[in-house]
């Protein structure tokens, strides 16, 4: 057992090294220090797997400004705790510096842009299944291994992710940045539980985490106030203050800059008005906030750019499928038509859909199948 005591330095991946010989049946476990991937790792361990448990260090956080969140130190002290309990070597590594570029800065750099960034599937695009799952197959691994909800069916000639089984869970909208090519290398062993029968299995196992409570917060966002942590990183220079009007261009107030605004927000704007009054669009270049009534949120379509299919190089034409425009939100009907440059995709909503918002991911499904997904670039009326 490879592990550490709490005041001994963590084993990097450079001393794993040594194991990097090829194992078929190795498989690296993603190790935040939660129920879920500790469920996961003691899966594939009592299945007869080579487990190997690594957690991300992904960020610093001051102590003054600490509170336990997804992948925080004390996450993991509970990851190398559980890798201890299921006898599976645990090690740590370092990807500060890929993470405050791919993930952090691109954060700072949306809202920046009066776009409301989606940074989960950021850090799953370029950490979790870019980097680690590069780093895993080059320590002999077949597979890398994490907690989410979500499944990938291997019945047929190439892989297909589907949505878990738990729909409160599913967390298929985060992955559909995945390489097509990777998932035959990818194992989700909790895409068919709910979180019920998962907390039931820790619980089976005696695994420390079993009652411990879920993030709902971004993980390097300390107390959870994002526009304080935006600001804090934005000089004078970078923010864009400016007017915030109606839809008929009566001008209500003033800002001090973007980054405070995300379409669809209805609270925090200042504003004493005969109605409520909802962001509409963000305009950078003059940085104008545009407000209006619920029903003016309303689209009947979006473009959404940088997509990336799973089930299809470009098709022949126009698709019906499902779209979802935000996590929290179901699968609607829609039409979807890939551009002649098959990064970009036009959608047609059967029926209008509210608070579109440049930024978030559209990812499009057939029934349990996810096709992929793109980034929203802009609403259509």
């Amino acid at each position: 057992m490879q592990s550490c005591s709490v005041d001994q330095r963590p084993p990097s991946l450079e001393d794993a090294d040594d194991i990097a010989s090829a194992v078929q049946d190795r498989v690296v476990v993603a190790m935040s220090g939660g129920v879920d991937s500790s469920v996961t790792a003691g899966i594939l361990a009592g299945e007869g797997y080579d487990a190997v448990g690594i957690a991300m260090r992904l960020y610093s956080t001051p102590q003054e400004s600490y509170t336990k969140s997804c992948c925080s130190p004390d996450d993991l002290f509970d990851a190398r705790t559980v890798a201890d309990s299921l006898s599976i070597p645990f090690y740590v590594a370092n990807y500060e510096d890929a993470f405050r570029e791919r993930v952090i800065e691109y954060f700072v750099s949306e809202y920046r842009r009066g776009r409301t960034p989606n940074p989960c599937v950021a850090c799953n695009d370029h950490l979790k299944f870019d980097i680690l799952l590069q780093r895993s197959l080059a320590l002999g691994a077949s597979y890398l291994a994490t907690g989410h909800f979500a499944r990938i069916d291997r019945s047929g000639d190439v892989p297909k992710l589907l949505r878990g089984v738990d729909r409160n869970k599913d967390q298929s909208y985060f992955l559909f940045g995945l390489p097509r090519e990777a998932l035959g290398r990818i194992l989700f062993p909790l895409g068919g539980m709910t979180k019920d029968e998962v907390r039931d299995i820790a619980r089976t196992m005696g695994l420390e985490t079993a009652e411990k409570a879920e993030s709902q917060e971004i993980c390097f966002v300390g107390g959870g106030d994002y526009k304080a942590f935006v600001a804090k990183l934005l000089s004078e220079q970078e923010r864009t203050p400016g007017r915030i009007v109606t839809t008929s261009g009566e001008v209500l107030g003033e800002h001090d800059g973007i980054h405070n605004f995300t379409v669809g927000q209805r609270r925090g704007l200042g504003l004493s008005y005969h109605e409520p009054l909802y962001v509409k669009a963000i305009r950078p270049e003059d940085g104008t906030v545009v407000v209006g009534g619920r029903d003016e949120l309303a689209a009947r379509g979006l473009v959404a750019e940088r997509c990336n299919w799973l089930s299809f190089d470009r098709p022949n034409g126009p698709i019906e499928c499902q779209v979802k425009i935000r996590y929290a939100g179901e699968p609607v009907p829609c039409l979807l038509t890939v551009g002649a440059d098959p990064t970009t995709a036009f959608v047609e909503f059967e029926e209008s859909q509210r608070a579109v918002t440049p930024g978030q991911a559209a990812v499009f499904y057939q029934g349990e199948e996810v096709l992929g997904g793109g980034w929203i670039e802009e609403p259509r009326s």
